[in-house]
């Protein structure tokens, strides 16, 4: 599911570039645990230590230390003397004698304090690595070949074996949606690094060709009256598609937005629309239903247009919205594989393009292959194999109609889903007995649980405070995962 550039770069592109400018060092906050146990020497000086590693910024932030650092890595790490490049990390560095959690979002990374549901829960540090080749971790020349799972989950075992050896209790991965995603593929690969993994809201497109799960979620989800009006709407947005398409070039014109990589207005004004159903149940509760128009048919052309756009958003394919996601679009048609779905409340002869695959949305000069055997790999070792995992999933996302599932050879690990919830869901918002079971399982996991969670797993409560700056709790906003 595809979702509105102006979310997309409010969460990726300019959270992952804004303020990375300059090399100076900002005034150092207070923390704890910042110089090692045989002498004096400051937490940044211990980080800078490993090699590879080089300063961007340092950010105050009371209470820690926040850096954001570049880390030299192989462009293939089964052929490491074949180029290196910079990859963007940041680390939000409380003590040395906490844990550790090692998130991505799976895209860019944030050059901004903030801090994950797992690492407050555990009072932690967090280390937050942004995914390669994704601007500006990208390597030079782009040799697109070397952007898959293994080679992502490579990159997170060296940044862990490099940190290891300063932060060195236990370590937790999570991450949302096409981060939760990597948080499993990284447990597959390198099933020896982490001692717990958090996916929140992971995707789990086992067989590509065979996506009925969503079909069947969209025929049941809320209630009939919501599901009626977003119907409604998106197909009213089709029949009136000849004078909304002339609103949407002069759109484009007027902000000088083009559209060669998907091909035409016209398979971007039918591809945004064709998210629209998906988007609202993707970020939007149940409670919003009342902000749809009620009588698509005799709605206005405006109201149309504004209730589309707000939810899907038609700066999304253009080639400026498109571009930042390319290396996302191209392992969703090389191995993370993307739903398609029908849509049988749309006459035939409206839809012309129907759901395009992700080779649309890649520029033709970069070759593509699908691998059929990476998902299937990955899910029959998460079900055989899964140690000390937790899936949380939304009740309301269209995500959690395929999820991943646990076999008899998984060991306390567990699939949870908290009702309502869209693409948002997180530990706290389970059902309580749920919620408690989570949060002792992840203080468990990173050995910081109370005496009193010990004996009693329902007394489970994050370990610090929240913050309301560092620990917003807002959907992941991101290029959603079907083309």
């Amino acid at each position: 599911m595809r979702k509105a550039l102006r979310w997309l770069l409010a969460f990726t592109v300019l959270l992952g570039t804004a303020s990375t400018a300059g090399a100076a060092t900002a005034a150092e906050p207070e923390a704890t645990g910042t110089t090692s146990t045989t002498g004096t020497t400051d937490i940044k000086d211990r980080i800078l230590s490993i090699p590879g590693m080089s300063l961007v910024q340092e950010k105050p932030y009371t209470g820690y230390r926040f850096f954001v650092l570049n880390y030299t890595q192989p462009v293939d790490h089964r052929h490491p003397s074949k180029g290196t490049f910079q990859q963007r990390i940041t680390l939000l560095h409380k003590d040395v004698s906490r844990p550790t959690v090692f998130y991505t979002s799976g895209y860019s990374v944030s050059t901004n304090p903030g801090r994950r549901e797992p690492t407050q829960i555990v009072d932690g540090n967090q280390v937050s690595m942004e995914y390669r080749f994704f601007t500006p971790s990208r390597p030079d020349p782009a040799d697109w070949t070397k952007l898959d799972i293994w080679q992502a989950a490579s990159d997170q075992h060296r940044i862990f074996k490099a940190l290891k050896k300063i932060y060195s209790k236990k370590w937790i991965s999570t991450g949302g949606s096409k981060g939760g995603m990597t948080a499993t593929y990284f447990e597959r690969f390198y099933p020896k690094d982490m001692d717990g993994v958090v996916a929140y809201v992971a995707p789990n497109d086992v067989v590509n060709k065979e996506d009925s799960a969503y079909d069947r979620f969209f025929a049941t989800v809320g209630t009939k009256e919501c599901r009626d009006r977003l119907n409604g709407v998106q197909r009213e947005a089709l029949v009136r598609r000849e004078p909304l398409e002339k609103r949407y070039a002069a759109y484009a014109a007027e902000n000088g937005y083009t559209f060669d990589t998907i091909g035409s207005l016209d398979k971007a004004y039918e591809a945004t629309v064709l998210d629209y159903v998906w988007g609202f149940w993707q970020y939007s509760l149940l409670s919003d239903c009342g902000s749809i128009p009620a009588d698509a048919k005799n709605a206005t052309d405006d109201d149309i247009w504004t209730s589309i756009d707000t939810i899907a958003g038609f700066s999304f394919y253009t080639d400026q919205g498109l571009e930042p996601y390319t290396p996302y679009y191209y392992q969703a048609g090389t191995q993370l594989g993307a739903p398609t779905i029908v849509f049988p409340h749309i006459e035939k002869k409206y839809i012309r393009y129907g759901y395009l695959p992700p080779r649309h949305f890649v520029p033709r000069s970069i070759p593509m292959r699908f691998q059929p055997s990476a998902m299937r790999d990955v899910d029959t070792w998460v079900k055989h194999n899964a140690r000390h995992m937790l899936f949380v999933y939304g009740e309301n996302d269209p995500w959690g109609a395929e999820p991943f599932r646990l076999g008899k050879g998984a060991k306390d690990s567990y699939v949870l889903t908290a009702p309502g919830l869209n693409h948002g869901a997180n530990v706290a918002g389970l059902v309580p007995d749920q919620k408690a079971l989570a949060t002792a399982r992840i203080l468990k996991w990173a050995d910081v649980a109370p005496a009193a969670v010990q004996a009693n797993p329902s007394a489970a409560r994050p370990l610090a405070k929240f913050d309301a700056k560092l620990d917003v709790r807002d959907v992941e906003r991101e290029p959603t995962l079907r083309p």
